[in-house]
Order: structure tokens, then C-alpha cells, then sequence
């Protein structure tokens, strides 16, 4: 026997997720996300979510001292997830120079995403980097 389908998603959501600056925060964060994604019937998403949100939250741990908070939000058939940390440097986006360890977080966020940005957090000294995926 079959479970019955999903509902479609609903038009409007937000889930907002506070991190601590510890090196699970990622893992809680990819979880945290996939299941937001799964019971609002978005699990095509789930996987360039997950991933996605992963790199930005890896770059809030390397590069912020403090907390992060993670936004997952639904509207007008996007889906968008912002990670708000006390670093306020923006990022660039890296070469992908084969020979570095890291760098290529932002061209992995940059070729996956529907669209991307950055910006400085208007409530205080650190930055919000963001993605938007399309069904």
C-alpha cells in the first residue's frame, strides 16, 4: 500500500535556524534544511538545498566568530535560504584554482543556484549570503 501524494507547497513559508559557531553547525543545518524541504512536498530541491546551504554555513564557521542563522523560505515558487553571520566582509567568488584546498564553495553556490548574493547585515556588523532555487 502506497502513502497518498504530498499537497503541493504551501505559497508562503519561514523557518529561521540560530547555529552556534561549532563545527556541526553545517551538518545540523543541511539536515534541518532537507527536512523542511521534504515535508513542504520540495524534495527535488533537497539535494542542491543541502548542499548549498552546507558551503555557505561552512563559510560562516571559517570566517565569523559568532553565531549564524540560517533562513529557509518558500514564496512565489523559490525557494530561498540566507545564512547571517558576524563576519562582515562579503565573499568573492573563487578561481576554482585545482591546486587549492578550498575556494570553490561560492563557484559551486554560483553554478547551482537560480541566483545568489550578498549583502551587509543592516542590523549590525556582520553579512547575509544567499540562494535561490526554482522547482
Amino acid at each position: 500500500m502506497s502513502a497518498p501524494p504530498l499537497p503541493p507547497p504551501d505559497d508562503l513559508w519561514e523557518y529561521a535556524l540560530t547555529l552556534p559557531h561549532h563545527v556541526i553547525g553545517s551538518g545540523v543545518a543541511r539536515s534541518t534544511v532537507r527536512s523542511i524541504l521534504t515535508r513542504h512536498s520540495l524534495p527535488v530541491l533537497a539535494d542542491t538545498a543541502e548542499l548549498l546551504t552546507s558551503e555557505l554555513c561552512g563559510n560562516a564557521y571559517r570566517h565569523a566568530s559568532g553565531p549564524a542563522t540560517v533562513g529557509v523560505r518558500w514564496a512565489d515558487g523559490a525557494l530561498r535560504v540566507s545564512v547571517r553571520d558576524t563576519c562582515g566582509v562579503l565573499p568573492a567568488v573563487g578561481g576554482g584554482d585545482d591546486e587549492a584546498e578550498g575556494g570553490r564553495g561560492l563557484l559551486l553556490v554560483s553554478r547551482c543556484a537560480h541566483a545568489w548574493g550578498s549583502h551587509a547585515d543592516q542590523g549590525g556588523s556582520g553579512k547575509v549570503i544567499w540562494f535561490e532555487l526554482r522547482r
